[in-house]
């Protein structure tokens, strides 16, 4: 599919505001699909926009403390002004443009963890997905698996069931839909996209979303304690999915993170990561409370550097 340019906008981002350490996170954590394209301070990615593809040039044209991102809207048709000003406010959430990061970095610069990791990611905003079923994919690829593993499971469903669109000399591939995925036989799904036991929950997981089950807008106008209950009644998401997935966040520790947290926290990692994961989830809450998410966000994206400063060797993947 080959899409026209329909037009453009602009979104001003709250300060301090990093592009690149926004929209292309250290350690690989893409804006909206597994084959985005960044090049000079440009991102060339895609969304679904009332059930039609919409591909996006997103680029920097201010400054870390004077921010300023611009937007290049490319579609089969035209644009009409509401849908550029939905398009606009959708954006606008999920780049983070309204966090206001001041509060967080007072209280970090007082932490002997999180003063590293907001000086290696100074302006680096907290993003979120466009559609809930794009993180659920992402939240039920991370269970139990390394990071490099579960990139690998998220491109494949990419490469075999998303779109592939062409706009602005780039082509870039849109992620499949809940219903495309809801009409899988998940022996097939699991097989194809090397995914396992996570075929069956996100294909049920999208059958649920089909029927109706709440959108990420509705999510984030619960409380954050509704929110989390709601999304775990989607299949194959518990507690660590659902901190994942929340708008509202939450401190998620699994088999992977219990190790760096538990080592961070503690000195050493847990030799029973399982049975550990209760302890270091209750201890990072009591010692970031509110700024829970923001602190596993933070050192999840600076675990590189994190392990040169403190003289620890933290697992990167």
């Amino acid at each position: 599919m080959k899409l026209k340019r329909r037009t453009q906008f602009e979104v001003d981002p709250l300060p301090p505001f990093d592009f690149r350490l926004t929209v292309r996170k250290p350690a690989g954590w893409d804006l909206f699909t597994s084959e985005e394209v960044y090049e000079n301070e440009t991102l060339w990615t895609c969304i679904r926009f009332e059930e039609r593809a919409i591909g996006l040039r997103i680029q920097s044209r201010g400054t870390v403390e004077e921010p300023s991102v611009s937007v290049v809207v490319y579609a089969e048709r035209q644009v009409s002004r509401e849908d550029a000003d939905r398009l606009r406010e959708i954006l606008s959430v999920c780049l983070g443009a309204r966090q206001n990061l001041n509060d967080f970095y007072k209280f970090a610069l007082k932490d002997d963890i999180l003063r590293h990791v907001i000086e290696d990611l100074y302006g680096m905003h907290d993003t979120q997905a466009a559609y809930l079923f794009n993180s659920v994919i992402l939240s039920i690829c991370l269970q139990m698996a390394r990071l490099k593993r579960s990139y690998q499971m998220m491109d494949a469903i990419d490469q075999r069931y998303g779109e592939s669109i062409e706009f602005d000399g780039k082509r870039v591939v849109l992620q499949p839909t809940a219903e495309s995925i809801a009409r899988l036989d998940p022996q097939v799904f699991a097989k194809e996209c090397k995914l396992g036991y996570r075929a069956k929950y996100i294909v049920a997981s999208a059958k649920m979303i089909v029927a109706g089950f709440p959108d990420m807008r509705e999510i984030m106008n619960m409380a954050p304690d509704e929110a989390k209950e709601k999304l775990m009644e989607l299949p194959g998401i518990g507690d660590y999915a659902a901190d994942i997935i929340n708008p509202h966040a939450g401190f998620p520790i699994d088999a992977w993170s219990v190790d760096v947290f538990g080592l961070l926290f503690f000195g050493k990692e847990p030799e029973k990561r399982r049975d550990a994961i209760e302890e270091v989830k209750l201890e990072g809450i009591k010692r970031w409370g509110q700024w829970s998410w923001m602190a596993f966000f933070y050192v999840a994206q600076d675990l590189k550097n994190l392990s040169k400063r403190l003289g620890i060797q933290l697992r990167l993947e």
